[in-house]
Formats: structure tokens, C-alpha cells, sequence
């Protein structure tokens, strides 16, 4: 079992900026892919942003450029650096890992709120 904690959203203006956090624990040896998905109102689940063992990084079209992925290996974290923020990311942002199985969890979701 992975064990998955974000933080960090919040209500920003559009055109700032906010870093979501990550924090996994439990069953770390056999991950290899850490991920960022999101949840807009009346909208599927879509991927954002994910990072592999390899470090390996793939990130969505909708938001090149914008936002980062990082991984702090050292405290078992996982960052999404959202910059120039745009209303139509308003969403439920979900921190996702995937071990070998392969077995997917999930976090709990922080909102993320822009106002234009």
C-alpha cells in the first residue's frame, strides 16, 4: 500500500503562481511512475504531469510550459509548480502513484481556484 498526502492549493488570481506538495509513504521500493492528475467541475479525471524512476518526465499539452513535475526523493515528495495560471485550471488536483503489478493510488485531491 502507497499512502498519498497533498497540500498547497488554494484560491489564486489568474496569472500567479502555487505549488502543490505530495507526500507518499509505505510500500516505496516498487514505484516507478509518480504522477499529477486533475478534476475540473463536471469533467473527467486528466492527466497533467508525470515523472518515472528513470526520470523520465511527460506532461500535458494544456499545460507545456506552465507547470513543472519534481520528485525530492530524499523526502519521499512529489511537486507540481503551477505557474501563469489560466481560470480553466480550476480543478481538484490528485497525486497518483503506479508500482509494478501494476497498482495505482491516489490522494485525497486539493482545490485549486482561479479567479480571472
Amino acid at each position: 500500500q502507497v499512502q498519498l498526502v497533498e497540500s498547497g492549493g488554494g484560491m489564486v488570481q489568474a496569472g500567479g503562481s502555487l505549488r502543490l506538495s505530495c507526500v507518499y509513504s509505505g510500500r516505496l521500493f516498487d514505484i516507478f511512475n509518480w504522477g499529477w492528475y486533475r478534476q475540473a467541475p463536471g469533467k473527467g479525471r486528466e492527466f497533467v504531469a508525470s515523472t518515472t524512476s528513470g526520470d523520465g518526465e511527460n506532461v500535458a499539452d494544456a499545460v507545456k510550459g506552465r507547470f513543472a513535475i519534481s520528485r525530492d526523493r530524499t523526502k519521499s515528495t512529489l511537486y507540481l509548480q503551477m505557474n501563469s495560471l489560466k481560470p480553466e485550471d480550476t480543478a481538484i488536483y490528485y497525486c497518483s502513484t503506479v508500482s509494478y503489478g501494476p497498482k495505482q493510488y491516489w490522494g485525497q485531491g486539493t482545490q485549486v481556484t482561479v479567479s480571472s
